[in-house]
C-alpha cells in the first residue's frame, strides 16, 4: 500500500491476530507470495482466546486454501507485555468500553499498529521477508488513527529510513467496508475459508467463544461485533 509491490517480491510477514481481517490478509498474502510467514503479538490482552485463535486459524487456512498449503512458513509471537502495561485500555484491563474525552474509543491501544510495524520490521529484516501486510482499515473501522493510510505511509517512510532499505507495508483492506471483506474472502478461498473464518477467527473485545452467530462467535454487543455482524448482513443481503 505505501509503497508499489513489484513482481520480484515474493516473500511476506503477515501482522496475524487470528480475527477475521488478519485471517483474510493472510488468504490473500498466501495467494500472492511464494513464502508467507505470520507474527503475533502478546501485548497483555485479557482474553488469551486471541492467542489461541491464531493457531487455529493457522491449522485451518491450509485446509480451506490447500493449494497454498505449502507456502505458509513459520510463525512467531513477540513479547510486548510491558508495553501492554504502559498502553492500557480495555482491551488490556478491566474498564468498560466507551468514548474518551478525546472521542476515541477506551478499547485504543495508543500506538499498537506503531509498535507492531517496528518489532514486525525488525523480525522480518533478519528473516529475509520483503514485504509487511496488515489488516488496518480506514473504512470499516473504530476510529483507531494508526488505521489510517497516511499512518501507513508515513511508518514506511520511517521504517525505511531506519533499516536503511525499503520497507513495503500492504494493507489490502484500507479502503474495504467489513462486507468488501467478507467478499473478498469468498473470492479468494470460496465457502470453504469464509465457513474456516465464521468458524475459527475471533474478533469479539470481550473474548466470547460461548454464542455462535450466522458471522462467528463473540458477545453480539462490543464495538467489534456490531462491525463484524453488520458486515456479514450487508455481505449476505448483495449476494
Amino acid at each position: 500500500m505505501s509503497e508499489i509491490l513489484e513482481k520480484t517480491q515474493k516473500t511476506a510477514l503477515v501482522l496475524f491476530s487470528g480475527g477475521q481481517d488478519s485471517a483474510t490478509c493472510l488468504a490473500w498474502a498466501l495467494q500472492r507470495f511464494d513464502r508467507v510467514e505470520t507474527v503475533g503479538f502478546d501485548y497483555g490482552q485479557r482474553h488469551a482466546v486471541e492467542m489461541q485463535a491464531r493457531q487455529t486459524v493457522r491449522d485451518s487456512m491450509t485446509k480451506a486454501l490447500p493449494q497454498y498449503a505449502d507456502r505458509l512458513g513459520d510463525d512467531h509471537v513477540v513479547d510486548l507485555i510491558g508495553y501492554g502495561r504502559i498502553a492500557e485500555s480495555a482491551l488490556t484491563a478491566d474498564r468498560k468500553i466507551e468514548m474518551d474525552a478525546r472521542g476515541l474509543p477506551t478499547t485504543f491501544v495508543p500506538g499498537r499498529n506503531l509498535i507492531f510495524l517496528v518489532a514486525a520490521a525488525a523480525l522480518a529484516d533478519r528473516r529475509g521477508l520483503e514485504v509487511l501486510v496488515g489488516g488496518m482499515c480506514e473504512t470499516d473501522y473504530s476510529g483507531y488513527p494508526d488505521c489510517r493510510h497516511d499512518t501507513m505511509v508515513a511508518m514506511a517512510r520511517a521504517l525505511s529510513l531506519g533499516l536503511d532499505k525499503p520497507v513495503v507495508i500492504e494493507t489490502p483492506l484500507m479502503w474495504l467496508t467489513k462486507a468488501q471483506t467478507w467478499e473478498l474472502a469468498q473470492q479468494i478461498g470460496g465457502a470453504a475459508l469464509v465457513e474456516m473464518i465464521i468458524e475459527d477467527s475471533h474478533t469479539c473485545y470481550q473474548g466470547d467463544r460461548t454464542h455462535r452467530h450466522a458471522w462467528g462467535y463473540g458477545c453480539g454487543e462490543c464495538p467489534a461485533c456490531d462491525l463484524r455482524a453488520a458486515g456479514y448482513q450487508e455481505w449476505v443481503a448483495s449476494q
